[in-house]
């Protein structure tokens, strides 16, 4: 297994900024057991973090190393900041071009992955899990499949949401800043809703989506009101509950989940 911290210049964040790369290359072949066989290009997931986190969190709490070697499939896993994987135009930092488009391209011309849409997967969790959805859908000509794990899908609560509103998490002047106007968030493309629908609109293939929360999560009620309206828009998804919180615990036994999902 190939593990790699690669530091470069992004023009699209106008600044250097680092990714973690899982590439299962280097396989050890145990004596008596049947050879691994060598498949390129291979299968590719963008794997986000969530909230308050960075680009180690997969690989220190979780399996994720060995569920690249075992299903030999190239994981990279960038740093979104706090800012949802959107484009903040008046900062210059476009974390949504960064996810979808540029990263996506420096990968595949450093690596020996797939450049197809089927083969190319997005996934994450809590926020990275909204940056999924959001980007997945975005992209879709980049991205075959989404891997959403405890989904932050937030534009429900903050639509609309008061100048003087705080919650746990943060307060108007944030969610302000990352999700733009607050009263037109509904129906823009930071709504996911929005998304399907307009590449319904379009007659465009919208990527397959698996979707997982538990049932102790404290977005459980965020995460069932995407599935219904997916349920009620006709858009086929894999959508699961299971017990469990917003925790390393669910993430781990899900994240393997999705990947034998999606391949």
């Amino acid at each position: 297994m190939a593990f790699l911290q690669v530091n470069f210049f992004s023009k699209s964040l106008k600044r250097v900024t680092s990714f973690n790369a899982l590439i299962p290359l280097d396989r050890f072949d145990v004596p008596g057991e049947k050879k691994t066989l060598e498949h390129k290009p291979m299968k590719a997931l963008y794997l986000l973090h969530g909230y308050a986190g960075n680009h180690t969190d997969w690989v220190c709490n979780s399996n994720i190393q060995e569920f690249s070697l075992k299903h030999n499939i190239a994981v990279f896993m960038p740093s979104g900041e706090n800012f949802f994987y959107l484009d903040d135009v008046d900062m210059g930092a476009l974390y949504s071009e960064y996810i979808g488009k540029e990263l996506v391209d420096f990968t595949r011309k450093m690596f020996p992955i797939t450049d197809k849409k089927e083969n190319t997967f997005i996934g994450g969790l809590s926020m990275g899990g909204y940056g999924a959805i959001r980007n997945g859908l975005k992209y879709s000509d980049t991205f075959g499949r989404i891997i959403a794990l405890s989904s932050a899908l937030i534009t429900y609560n903050i639509a609309g949401i008061p100048v003087d509103y705080k919650n746990d998490i943060a307060d108007y002047k944030y969610y302000s800043r990352v999700f733009g106007d607050v009263n037109k968030i509904i129906g823009s493309d930071r709504d996911p809703e929005a998304l399907i629908l307009q590449l319904k609109k379009e007659n465009k293939q919208i990527p397959e989506i698996y979707m997982a929360c538990g049932t102790e999560d404290f977005l459980l009620a965020e995460n069932r009101r995407f599935h219904e309206f997916l349920v009620a828009e006709g858009i086929e998804h894999t959508y699961k509950e299971s017990k469990g919180t917003h925790d390393w615990k669910f993430w781990n036994e899900y994240i393997e989940k999705g990947i034998e999902w999606a391949i």
